[in-house]
């Protein structure tokens, strides 16, 4: 997956400054970066690989809200407001991350004014998703949940064919629109504009991604 987020829009001089407050670490597949309640400690900068973002229901039912990867930030608002975890952060695949103190990072925002630019810029851009998501397909978070699951499946279970990803679906469509909490009509009626724009096409039991960068853009 195309880099992209936080760190590109960092200087070579400023990746300089977040990286010797830094501490470089690896995550196995499955492990949990952070935890939605937690207090928020750290900052995590994504170099490689992807995280699920997920939220729990008052059910106990575990809900994909977006994936990110590589050069994206995770845990940036808690370091803002001082406020708990909103979402549980887990590894998709390897990960390899920069992880600052909290408090160090809000303090270099503070200090640095080209740094708490870039992460604006970031901010402003999933903010900017969120309203094409509405407008481009009519389903708002339900078509990043959508996005994020496929996205999931993709990094999972996906096989590279030329420069489209196969994905063996792993159940039925009600039962994916059960995991993305979503209604089953929601979840094709998403797939269906998905279709309708190029990002992807199905066939029985597979779902074939055309353009990752878009369905990316999508679930974040």
């Amino acid at each position: 997956m195309e880099t992209t987020g936080f760190w590109p829009a960092l200087g070579e001089a400023d990746r300089g400054k977040v990286a010797e407050l830094a501490v470089r670490r690896s995550y196995r597949r499955g492990d949990v970066v952070c935890r939605e309640g937690d207090r928020a400690a750290v900052v995590v900068l994504l170099l490689s690989g992807h995280v699920r973002i997920t939220n729990a229901t008052s059910d106990g039912r575990e809900i994909v809200i977006a994936v990110r990867g590589a050069g994206d930030v995770v845990g940036e608002l808690g370091a803002i407001d001082g406020g708990p975890r909103s979402a549980t952060v887990a590894a998709l695949d390897d990960l390899d991350a920069l992880v600052l103190p909290a408090a160090r990072f809000a303090a270099l925002c503070r200090r640095e004014a080209a740094i708490s630019w870039a992460l604006l810029l970031v901010l402003a851009d999933r903010l900017r998703d969120i309203g094409r998501q509405r407008l481009d397909v009519g389903g708002g978070t339900i078509t990043r949940r959508v996005a994020a699951q496929l996205m999931q499946l993709a990094v999972q279970h996906g096989v590279r064919r030329g420069d489209d990803i196969v994905i063996a679906i792993p159940g039925t469509q009600a039962e994916l629109a059960t995991t993305a909490a979503v209604s089953r009509e929601s979840w094709a009626r998403v797939t269906r504009e998905l279709r309708r724009l190029g990002v992807l096409s199905t066939a029985r039991g597979q779902v074939v991604i055309h353009r990752f960068a878009e369905l990316s853009r999508l679930a974040r």
